[in-house]
């Protein structure tokens, strides 16, 4: 009783030291005083006056528009890095392969900046691109960093996978890329949203990678921010982190709304063409009618 106790004590807090910080953040960027410390009532100016800020809404849009074309670029490569770990089991330099996919996942973000920005200048002075560094430099480092861990997720949900179901659509005649897109995709489905919803957060989080590989007019809203808390938190980037916090609580939302739907459809699915076949192989054989004996001719 005693342990149990504690380790739901231990949840409550870890909770508390989790989501206490958000909603502190969201009561403060109601806050009508200027002092971000300073209590001074409700009030909604701070959310008004994001329209007037420029520079604010325009890193917003910025990430925002990074994060999706990474969440997108990283499932796309993760999911395929995963199949080739998970479905070709023997091909020459598949260990090396296996550890560079998953190598940025332990590599320190700031070799990862350093090694990019190296690459993106070497590159422009022998094939003349990229010119200059942006939103495109941003989005192939975003997608390096994010692509291994999709590999992970995925990979993961690819070795529970009944490899007899897509072996039975191959032995009724489906090619190996249509049984890609139409029974492994579906039943990896789940991992690939989580994929891209772990992709998009960590898009829109980095702060390190960013401010190696940007340039003039590119920055993101984590820099944005960092660069205005050195001179002091301001109310404007609590009310663009509450909008933040209720943008990205929507999508993981419906995210899981509709993917617990779908799933639930799926196995719905399965389930009566089970019990089809099920009837179908018991059911008892017709009985045969007696045969009808000639007439006699004369």
């Amino acid at each position: 009783m005693k342990r149990f106790e504690f380790s739901k004590l231990m949840l409550v807090l870890g909770l508390l030291f989790i989501y206490l910080p958000m909603l502190i953040l969201v009561i403060y960027s109601f806050n009508a005083s200027k002092l971000v410390t300073v209590w001074g009532g409700w009030s909604i100016k701070w959310y008004v006056g994001l329209l007037d800020n420029q520079q604010l809404m325009g890193s917003v849009a910025r990430s925002l528009e990074i994060a999706c074309y990474t969440a997108v670029a990283a499932v796309a490569l993760g999911t395929l890095a995963a199949f080739v770990l998970t479905r070709v089991t023997r091909f020459k330099g598949r260990t090396l392969f296996g550890g560079l996919v998953t190598a940025p996942l332990v590599m320190p973000e700031v070799i990862t900046g350093l090694s990019l920005l190296l690459l993106f200048v070497a590159m422009a002075q022998l094939i003349g691109w990229p010119m200059e560094r942006g939103i495109v430099t941003i989005w192939i480092a975003h997608t390096t960093f994010c692509a291994a861990y999709v590999a992970v997720v995925v990979s993961a949900r690819l070795r529970e996978l009944d490899l007899s179901i897509e072996e039975a659509a191959m032995d009724l005649g489906a090619r190996p890329f249509k049984v890609f897109f139409l029974i492994t995709i579906p039943m990896i489905a789940p991992s690939l949203a989580a994929g891209g919803m772990m992709s998009f957060a960590l898009s829109l989080d980095d702060l390190v990678l960013a401010s190696f590989v940007s340039g003039p007019g590119s920055t993101t809203l984590p820099m944005e921010v960092f660069s205005a808390v050195r001179l002091g938190v301001k109310p404007e980037i609590n009310a663009v982190a509450s909008l933040i916090l209720l943008a990205v609580s929507l999508v993981t939302f419906l995210v899981w709304y509709f993917g617990r739907r779908a799933e639930a459809a799926r196995k719905r699915a399965i389930q009566e063409a089970m019990d089809f076949t099920a009837n179908e192989s018991w059911q008892p054989p017709a009985a045969k009618k007696p045969a009808v004996p000639a007439p006699a001719t004369a």
